[in-house]
Formats: structure tokens, sequence, C-alpha cells
């Protein structure tokens, strides 16, 4: 059975998408079949591998609001070892047509569930808000949530309504809801207030903390407008140096040996 983890927080800017994109690629790389799954009708993760968001032929808003086979709308790289189910700005409409959708909440983990054994890891890239869609994200998120900080003081704010609402799904939804880790991204070592906010997330969540920094990194930002992941744009650049860390951290974490690669 493989791993479902969502990738959220309501604050845009955070690297939600390029923590989804990075890390499944260097999760592909050590030997493991992965599924991005795009919620966001931003359609980031889906333009970051290349794909012309206005030209995919189905994606989450079909497998969300249709009965197929959401197999159907699966892309495959096979240069990056990745798959994708693609999102498009059809998406935008979503959170309003599932208003009237009987257990509106969990369509999305019953998509995704039946795949659960022909991936070793789902990961669902979550919309930069707390709406229907990334609702469905939290309650698809099987085992747990992955939540990127930006290490700014404004990114404090907004973690502390996030945990709020994940306590609420938690309660009335879905009992075994679980923060599987928290990111800190887009660290700046020349400044003493990203030191401040490492200290502080640390203090409050402590070992639910990666031990992985993200660093702010041009080349991260630069990877999505050539449509792949910083392990190919720039593989020994310190971002990707970051997320191969972050990806072996989690693989022990999940009781997976590293292979040889």
């Amino acid at each position: 059975m493989g791993l479902i983890y969502t990738i959220a927080n309501q604050k845009g800017g955070v690297g939600k998408t390029t923590t989804t994109i990075n890390l499944g690629s260097f999760l592909a790389h050590y030997g493991k079949d992965v599924l991005l799954v795009d919620i966001d009708p931003q359609s980031n993760a889906t333009s970051s591998l290349g794909i012309d968001k206005y030209n995919v032929s189905g994606g989450t808003y079909q497998a969300l609001l249709e009965e197929k086979d959401i197999r159907d709308y699966i892309l495959r790289n096979p240069k990056l070892k990745l798959s994708i189910l693609p999102a498009s700005p059809d998406l935008a409409g979503a959170e309003v047509e599932l208003v009237n959708e009987v257990g509106r909440e969990n369509l999305l983990k019953r998509k995704l569930l039946p795949l659960a054994d022909e991936y070793d890891y789902i990961l669902i890239d979550c919309p930069p808000s707390l709406g229907l869609l990334t609702l469905n994200g939290l309650v698809a998120a099987v085992d747990g949530i992955l939540i990127p900080v930006q290490c700014e003081y404004l990114a404090m704010e907004g973690l502390g309504d996030l945990v709020s609402t994940i306590e609420r799904v938690r309660r009335v939804i879905s009992p075994d809801l679980i923060i599987r880790g928290l990111i800190l991204t887009m660290y700046d070592t020349r400044t003493n207030l990203a030191n401040d906010v490492v200290e502080e997330v640390k203090k409050h969540f402590q070992e639910k903390v990666f031990n992985t920094i993200v660093p702010r990194s041009v080349r991260l930002a630069e990877a999505p407008s050539y449509g792949v992941p910083i392990s190919l744009y720039s593989p020994s650049s310190i971002g990707a140096n970051a997320y191969n860390e972050l990806a072996k951290e989690i693989l022990l974490g999940d009781g997976h040996k590293l292979p040889e690669v």
C-alpha cells in the first residue's frame, strides 16, 4: 500500500508546489513510483512539469466530478519517472459545483484510494485557500499532511490558522488525520528573522519539523519556467541538494532503505 501525503498551507508563496514537484522527483529518483495530484485551479504543478494546462484533455476536475476511471487522466513522464493527474482552469468552478455533491469532502479520497496499491507515493498539491478543494486534499491525506512553512514572520500567523483547520477536520470528518511534518522553506541565511522563525517553529512543533531546511534559491524559482524539477534543471544546486535530503529523510522516516543510485 502506497502512502498518500497532502502538501498544504492556505498562505500562498510558501513553496507548496515547489515542494510537491521536487520532493516527488527525488522520491522517483530513489526508485519510487510517484503520482502527483494537482488540485490547485492555478495548475502550477501541472505547468511546472511542462504541461500546457489549457490543452489537457482531462484531469482533476473530471476525476472529481465525473464517474470515470481516474487513470484515464493520469499523464506519465518517463524521463522524470513521474506521473501526474493534471489540473486545468476548469477546476476553478469545482468549488461551486461540489457544494451540492453528497459526501463532497470525500470525493478525492474515494478516487485516490484505489490507486494506493499502484504507487509508492501520492502527493497532493493544494490551492492557497481553505475551500472545498483543500478540504478534499486534507481528507485524502491518509498518511499525513506536509506543511511548507516560509521562514518569514507572517508565515507563523497563517500556520496557526491551518493547524486550527486541521484540528476541525480531524474532529468532524477524518479522526485519523495527522501532520506528517513541517518543511521550512525559503530560508535566507543573511537574516536574523529567518533564524527566529526556525526556532519558533521548532519550539512549537518539535519533532514534527524536518531537519532539512530548504534555502531561498534562484535556481528553484527558475526551474518551473523550463518545465522540469530542480533535479534536472540544476542537480548540483543548493535547492536540489535540499530536496534530495528531504526525500531521503522522508523515505527513512517511512521505513524505506535508501537504494544505491
